[in-house]
């Protein structure tokens, strides 16, 4: 798993004008081509009327997956200028459609590559970029004794931490960068003297800064 990637945050749409034709920029993340497609169809269905629904998507870790679409634009114009956006701004699994509503003005190859361009970024504002970092469950098991020094460093370091169990005994739910999962197991190894039974768990995502 990559220990952080730019995606989107969620779905969104913008539209802008260029020359009177209508450009909607629509994003949604996606994790598989399956829903990348449905997304697109979905777009198409709701823009039935539209002159054009031109799309590009670029799914998994090394960007295994990356499809266009000029949907009748001249080639080259749309679906390309979309994707390269996507790839320029270092985004992954995420599925982009532009919407065009022909406005009467013909704007050439060089003013179309420059319109889906734009409502590519459009879109992508509509849909919030954040970076997802991964992270490593951590799981410390202690004695309430250890509680108030554990937690207090844990805020000293700011390290990132989920729920904590109350029993005989408390679990505390860390989550540390997943590249540092190790060493911070054997520094909360070395703050309760050996005291404390630590176990991984999971490797999880949360957006950078939340």
């Amino acid at each position: 798993m990559l220990e952080q990637y730019r995606t989107v945050r969620g779905a969104g749409n913008k539209e802008i004008v260029i020359r009177k034709s209508r450009f909607i920029g629509h994003i949604q993340p996606v994790e598989t081509e399956e829903e990348a497609v449905a997304f697109i169809e979905r777009i198409k269905k709701e823009h039935w009327n539209a002159t054009h629904n031109c799309s590009a998507y670029m799914i998994g870790e090394r960007d295994e997956i990356q499809k266009q679409s000029d949907d009748g634009e001249p080639s080259g114009t749309a679906g390309k200028p979309i994707l390269e956006v996507i790839r320029n701004q270092k985004l992954k699994n995420v599925a982009i459609v532009v919407t065009r509503y022909f406005g009467g003005i013909m704007l050439g190859a060089g003013g179309l590559i420059r319109a889906y361009s734009d409502g590519a970024v459009a879109a992508i504002e509509a849909g919030d970029a954040i970076t997802r970092v991964l992270h490593r469950e951590v799981f410390v098991e202690l004695d309430y004794t250890w509680l108030g020094k554990v937690e207090n460093e844990l805020r000293n370091r700011s390290i990132r931490t989920g729920e904590t169990m109350f029993t005989d005994k408390v679990t505390l739910t860390c989550l540390p960068l997943a590249g540092d999962a190790e060493s911070f197991c054997n520094w909360i190894t070395d703050l309760t003297q050996g005291q404390s039974l630590v176990s991984e768990g999971e490797q999880l995502y949360f957006i950078e800064g939340e």
